[in-house]
């Protein structure tokens, strides 16, 4: 079972701060990274939509990330516009273990 709050081999050096960064779903741009967290085990991205669903934000556990571009600040998930739309909406109030099983069972075939 894979870890989906731990990054894959995406980064060609050492970890970088994705915070900024456009996130591209497998058909198309998403978003922007609007926080980024590093820590072991526990590693996720906060995705702001923008305007094409209403400015919804969805955290991303870090095993949906596919690839990382540094030079052009792009980050590639395994995951559709569709799938992302379709994703339980991110609510900082809300990061209980009941809030954090929706996640994993939503995210876990895209993580894997």
């Amino acid at each position: 079972m894979t870890d989906l709050y731990t990054y894959r081999d995406v980064f060609a050096a050492e970890p970088i701060d994705l915070t900024g960064f456009d996130v591209e779903a497998t058909d198309g741009h998403i978003g922007k990274v609007d926080e980024a967290t590093l820590e072991a085990g526990g590693s996720y991205l906060v995705v702001d939509t923008g305007f094409w669903i209403f400015g919804k934000k969805r955290m991303i556990p870090a095993a949906v990330v596919t690839r990382v571009d540094p030079d052009d600040k792009n980050l590639y998930i395994s995951m559709t516009k569709g799938d992302v739309k379709n994703a339980p909406d991110f609510d900082e109030t809300l990061q209980d273990s009941d809030w954090r099983t929706q996640q994993e069972d939503y995210y876990r075939p895209y993580g894997s």
